[in-house]
C-alpha cells in the first residue's frame, strides 16, 4: 500500500477531527439553522459521490470486462441498501432530533447510541473510500488518483459538521470540551479502519470491484435517506437545508468532474 493510498484514506477522518474539534472553540449549540445547511451539504456530497464516483465506474467497469453493464451496479446498489438496512436493524441507536432508540434493545446513554448512529453511518463511507483506491491499486483505467482523492475530499466536508454534531451535544450533557472532542473523533475512526481493509483485500476484491462500487454507493443513498434528508424537515429552516444540499451535490460533482 502506497502513501499516497494510506494519505488519501486518512483525510476524510481528517474531516470529522476539525467538526469535532469545534467544541473547543464554541461556547454554545449549533445554531438550527446551521445545523440544517451542513446536514443538506452533506447529504448533497454523499448523492453525487454515489453517482459519479461510484455507480459511474462501476457501470463503466462492467462494461470493459464484456459483463451485462448495468447488472453488477443494480445488485450491488440493492445489496448496499439492505446491508445497511440490517445493521440500522440490529444495532442500537439513537437519531438526532429522537428520543426512541432504534436497534435491539439496550441500556447505553443517549449520548453513547447517538454516537453510535454516527459510527453506524461511517462504515459505508469507509466503505466506498476504501473500494475506490483499491480499484486504483488495481490499475482499473477509469479510477486515478485525483479522483480518489475528489471523493475522499468530499466525504472528508461533509465529515466536518458529523463531528461538530457530536461534540457539542456531549459538551452540552456536561462533559469536559476535550472529552467531548475525543468521543466526536472517534465516531470517525471506523472510516479509515474499514477504508484500510478494504483495500488490503484489493486482490480478493478485483473480480466484483463493479459490485462492490456500487454497494458503497447504495449503502451511502441509505445513510442520506434514513439520517440525513429526515434531519431537514425537522422544525423550520427546511429551505436553508435543501440549499446545502444542492451546493453540496455541485461541490461534490465539481471536485470528481475536475480532478476525475
Amino acid at each position: 500500500m502506497t502513501s499516497g493510498i494510506v494519505w488519501g484514506i486518512l483525510i476524510p477522518f481528517v474531516g470529522t477531527t476539525l467538526g469535532a474539534g469545534m467544541v473547543l472553540f464554541m461556547k454554545g449549540d449549533m445554531r438550527p439553522s446551521v445545523q440544517k445547511l451542513l446536514l443538506g451539504f452533506a447529504a448533497g456530497v454523499m448523492m453525487a459521490a454515489s453517482v459519479w464516483s461510484l455507480l459511474l465506474p462501476a457501470i463503466e467497469r462492467s462494461r470493459a470486462l464484456g459483463d451485462i453493464a448495468w447488472l453488477p451496479a443494480a445488485l450491488g446498489f440493492l445489496v448496499g441498501m439492505g446491508f445497511l438496512l440490517l445493521l440500522d436493524s440490529l444495532i442500537p441507536h439513537l437519531h438526532m432530533g429522537s428520543d426512541a432508540p432504534e436497534g435491539l434493545k439496550s441500556k447505553a446513554n443517549k449520548n453513547t447510541m447517538l454516537m453510535l448512529a454516527v459510527t453506524l453511518h461511517n462504515i459505508p463511507e469507509g466503505i466506498a473510500v476504501g473500494v475506490v483506491f483499491a480499484g486504483l491499486a488495481s490499475g482499473m483505467a477509469n479510477i486515478t488518483y485525483a479522483s480518489a482523492l475528489a471523493l475522499s475530499i468530499g466525504i472528508a466536508i461533509q465529515n466536518f459538521p458529523e463531528g461538530a454534531i457530536i461534540s457539542l451535544p456531549l459538551r452540552s450533557a456536561s462533559m469536559s470540551r476535550p472529552k467531548a472532542f475525543l468521543f466526536g473523533t472517534a465516531s470517525g475512526v471506523v472510516e479509515p479502519i474499514a477504508a484500510f481493509i478494504t483495500v488490503l483485500l484489493t486482490d480478493l476484491m478485483v473480480p466484483i470491484l463493479p459490485f462492490l462500487l456500487a454497494f458503497a454507493a447504495g449503502a451511502m443513498i441509505y445513510v442520506v435517506v434514513e439520517e440525513l434528508v429526515p434531519g431537514l424537515q425537522d422544525g423550520g429552516h427546511s429551505n436553508i437545508g435543501i440549499i446545502g444540499l444542492a451546493l453540496g451535490f455541485t461541490v461534490m460533482m465539481i471536485l470528481d468532474v475536475a480532478l476525475g
